[in-house]
């Protein structure tokens, strides 16, 4: 694919109205999270902020948010500035009517019934994993741990969602895209063209990043099926191609689709599971926990689809995950009429930040919030938690259709990884950046060691 072709769509990389350009400022530093808790802390759970002509709401109150994403939700539409030229009219970047018809025929793929028909493709993806693990282990190599985790992850996607095998390097992919998708380089890239240097921190050229990513979904598309399956993803976007009862999936949709499911779905599953990697290696007691509980349910042999549901430490470890690093830290919304909320005026246009980050941080809904607790997601516990006070794929009508997939991957591959391997972390103390989805600042550096078996 010629950059040619790929150059229009990057024009509008940090457009200067994108509330991304402008909050730039605000999650600069070591851990902009402290910044954003600190403002809510002090000023309450709706914050007014003007940023050059726009109007922002900053809110961290979970009344606020059934508001907004529940209660009166017709009034408030997905934010989309920023995330338009990475993802195309996927079904992440629409709205109303438009996005109900591409949901509904993809829909069929998450239904929790399906996810057993994916389970042996997923196990495959982690045996591929594993035997890099074990190169790395010989070799001694300091590896990042979100890229080993994104490739892990993009592999899954493909094998069980469509069906292929990796037609791409994934690392190459990996390292050239991510400051394409990464909203937070935007401001530098548009920066770097007007003052015509096309360079940013990566030294990756972005015409050249966009037009890896754009490759990327042809080539998986033109690649052959692994399997006959009917419920694929790949096979019901490709069936409503063809409908004609679903006039909005022409071959564009079709490729706009796999763009997020190949970049969305699957940083998000990475990230998490990059972060629980993190937090076992820092706490051996959960480590040792999540390899208890799969040697009680399945010992030496391979786990079923069935035990993995049995898993329910290695569930609230992920789910606790989640809450101390969401990767979607904040939802945005933008009002469409005017509103009032807990007495402050609405204005049509304004844009709602929900700061779920900070509901999950507060000492209001949580008990010594900063402490690692995998129990607070016990039946009995979860029953006392004020609702909307854990986000970490969004609520009411416009929650993540792969949330419950994520799941299924990462507590299949988190014991399986760690059964076998010792992964260290090496690196300095942990920061955080904010864009939009929450990442370690310069990655999470890990040293691989085999697990002495007796």
């Amino acid at each position: 694919m010629a950059v040619a072709t790929a150059e229009p769509q990057s024009h509008e990389l940090g457009e200067e109205q994108s509330i991304w350009f402008k909050l730039t400022p605000l999650l600069k530093g070591s851990n902009p999270m402290q910044v954003v808790m600190h403002m809510c802390e002090k000023y309450g759970g709706v914050i007014p902020i003007n940023l050059k002509g726009q109007k922002l709401w900053f809110m961290s109150d979970v009344e606020h948010f059934r508001h907004v994403l529940v209660t009166n939700a017709d009034n408030y539409t997905k934010y989309f500035d920023g995330i338009r030229p990475i993802f195309g009219k996927s079904m992440i970047t629409v709205d109303g009517a438009l996005w109900q018809n591409i949901r509904t025929p993809q829909q069929p793929a998450f239904h929790p019934k399906t996810f057993e028909e994916y389970f042996p493709f997923l196990q495959e993806a982690i045996k591929t994993k594993c035997e890099r693990f074990s190169e790395l282990a010989k070799s001694g190599e300091t590896v990042e741990m979100v890229e080993e985790t994104w490739t892990l992850a993009a592999d899954m996607v493909c094998r069980a969602l469509f069906d292929r095998k990796m037609p791409f390097n994934p690392h190459f992919v990996f390292k050239a895209v991510k400051t394409y998708t990464d909203v937070s380089s935007h401001k530098s890239i548009r920066l770097g063209r007007q003052s015509g240097e096309l360079k940013d921190i990566t030294n990756v050229d972005p015409a050249k990043a966009v037009e890896t990513w754009l490759s990327v979904p042809e080539m998986v598309l033109s690649g052959d099926n692994l399997t006959d399956r009917e419920q694929t993803l790949m096979s019901l976007i490709l069936k409503a191609e063809e409908n004609e009862d679903f006039p909005e999936f022409d071959r564009d949709q079709v490729i706009d689709e796999m763009k997020q499911y190949l970049w969305a779905g699957t940083e998000t599953t990475a990230l998490t599971l990059a972060w629980s990697f993190y937090i076992a290696s820092q706490h051996e007691d959960i480590r040792e926990n999540i390899l208890k509980e799969a040697e009680e349910i399945y010992g030496d042999r391979e786990p079923t689809y069935e035990d993995i549901q049995k898993l329910t430490y290695t569930k609230n470890v992920v789910q606790e995950t989640l809450r101390m690093f969401p990767p979607i830290w904040a939802l945005i919304r933008v009002a469409e009429k005017d509103d009032v909320i807990e007495g402050h005026e609405i204005k049509a246009g304004d844009k709602m930040v929900m700061c779920t980050y900070a509901a999950h941080h507060s000492s209001k809904y949580w008990t010594d919030p900063e402490k690692f607790d995998p129990t607070r997601f016990s039946p009995d516990r979860m029953k006392r938690r004020a609702k909307y006070s854990y986000l970490p794929f969004g609520a009411g009508k416009r929650s993540c259709i792969g949330g419950q997939f994520s799941f299924v991957e990462i507590c299949l591959a988190l014991p399986t990884l760690l059964k076998r391997f010792e992964p260290e972390y090496i690196g300095d103390p942990v920061q955080l950046n904010a864009t939009v989805t929450l990442t370690p600042k310069g990655g999470l550096p890990f040293r691989i060691t085999e697990r002495k078996t007796s």
